[in-house]
């Protein structure tokens, strides 16, 4: 069953595809079923800048596991890193 659980987010930052950086201003976050990890639902994560192109997209598929442990672990870059950014 297809969740349509779909979330989006300004961002600021850089993403690195086919080679090259490209700046991102949005990213857009969905848990559902996979294009390509063997999964049966995943995080989706696309990066993307509305003026690029969009082999510029960068595309991050994580199970649902692994994108928890990757939340906790960005979680606690950031506690570490305090309020200094």
């Amino acid at each position: 069953m297809c969740s349509y659980v779909v979330e989006k987010t300004a961002v600021v930052g850089s993403a690195k595809a086919a080679g090259t950086w490209t700046p991102i201003t949005t990213a857009v976050v969905a848990v559902d079923h996979p294009f390509h990890a063997p999964v049966d639902h995943a995080l989706i994560v696309d990066f993307t800048n509305a003026g690029r192109p969009v082999n510029e997209r960068v595309a991050l598929e994580l199970s649902v596991t692994s994108a928890r442990e990757l939340i906790a672990c960005m979680q606690a870059a950031l506690d570490a890193f305090g309020e200094g950014g």
